[in-house]
């Protein structure tokens, strides 16, 4: 394929925190990588190194949690004062504007209105990743506390499509009805809130088409669109996307960078002028942590350093991380404020996006029609 070089490219800096807020979920999705984490309902009573990473009662997994060292187990974190303070440490090592709440499942959450009114006195913004189950009874008082975003995991349109990638103990036709029934509640309430509203779909190969293809006609529009990529990919998942890409006549208007993290995307306009995004994994490696770590080689570092992940280890401190696949490489707080891993962080984050600035300030400055079109690339 073709690369996407010649279209205008947006740099934007890294100053993202992640913060893994809950464990719970109410789906039991065959992928998930759970943050990284053991799953906390299944491991209840085990120590580092008795972790099991396959499913339990719960039905879930964490597909990563065979080989990455976690050593934790994830505690949903409180509304209070220490995490305001571990929040405000971060920052203060880190350049940092946004957090961005995982899980688990956010929308679970007790408190979560109270944890986006910290990150927001703070000066944050506030986004957060869903699978829309409990959006509609929660996001009317998010809103109200600051939620700037909802990205909403979509596995399909019918109960059929979203059974099929579940554990056997969720696969269920008629609760699947329901979970989607919940996901459309979500974005109802989302837009009647003024949260911004996206649809994020894993496209792993063609077999996949046709699905993604009914999602975005069914939820296109009313949401913005992001097919990702699979962290397994093999080039199968390029390959659909762009199936898709040149099945809907979308023309390719820009490609987003996000400097010091391994997140890209290009953005799509379709005929009718619905924007679409097709996210993919950069090849980005932290230039001291990961120069010698076993999985770094194009077959077995699947998310490349895709940014700081904080989590709040149960019953233990706060836990600050750089990578899913080595979990082994989380600090307490801290000791990772005060670390060289934070500060190689700060000076990666700074030189390439000054880098990736220069390389392509040329680029936006290109009319539109010298630029001819591309195609996804890796």
């Amino acid at each position: 394929m073709h690369d996407l070089e010649n279209l205008p490219v947006e740099v934007r800096p890294d100053r993202t925190l992640r913060v893994k807020i809950i464990d719970a979920c109410g789906l039991a999705c065959e992928f998930c990588h759970n943050e990284g984490t053991p799953v906390t309902a299944d491991n209840t009573g085990r120590s580092a190194g008795e972790f099991v990473g396959t499913p339990g009662r719960t039905g879930r997994v964490s597909i990563y949690l065979k080989t990455n060292g976690a050593n934790f187990l994830p505690a949903r974190i409180a509304a209070d004062s220490d995490f305001a303070l571990a929040l405000a440490a971060v920052r203060g090592s880190l350049p940092t504007n946004e957090v961005h709440f995982t899980g688990g499942e956010p929308t679970l959450h007790p408190e979560l209105p109270g944890l986006i009114r910290i990150a927001r006195r703070l000066g944050l913004t506030v986004g957060l990743t869903s699978n829309g189950e409990n959006g509609a009874a929660v996001l009317p008082e998010a809103a109200a506390a600051g939620l700037d975003r909802i990205n909403l995991s979509v596995f399909g349109t019918t109960p059929d499509e979203l059974a099929a990638v579940q554990a056997p103990r969720l696969a269920s036709p008629k609760l699947a009805a329901r979970k989607l029934d919940a996901l459309a509640k979500t974005i109802e309430a989302a837009r009647e809130h003024g949260i911004k509203v996206s649809a994020n779909i894993v496209i792993p190969d063609s077999d996949h088409v046709e699905r993604v293809l009914r999602i975005i006609e069914q939820h296109g529009r009313s949401v913005v669109v992001r097919m990702l990529v699979s962290l397994e990919d093999d080039g199968a998942s390029l390959a659909a996307m762009q199936e898709v890409v040149d099945h809907l006549g979308a023309t390719p208007m820009r490609r987003i960078i996000t400097a010091g993290a391994s997140d890209q995307r290009v953005r799509y306009r379709l005929p009718d002028g619905r924007t679409l995004y097709a996210k993919s994994i950069r090849p980005v490696r932290l230039p001291e942590t990961c120069a010698d770590c076993r999985f770094n080689n194009p077959d077995d570092c699947q998310e490349g350093y895709y940014g700081v992940r904080m989590y709040r280890a149960t019953d233990g401190p706060f836990m600050v991380g750089v990578c899913i696949q080595r979990m082994d490489l989380c600090l307490p707080l801290g000791e990772f404020v005060m670390s060289q891993r934070c500060g190689e962080v700060a000076s990666f984050r700074e030189d390439e996006a000054a880098r990736l600035a220069r390389l392509y300030a040329g680029e936006a400055a290109r009319p539109r029609d010298e630029r001819p079109a591309g195609r996804l690339a890796p």
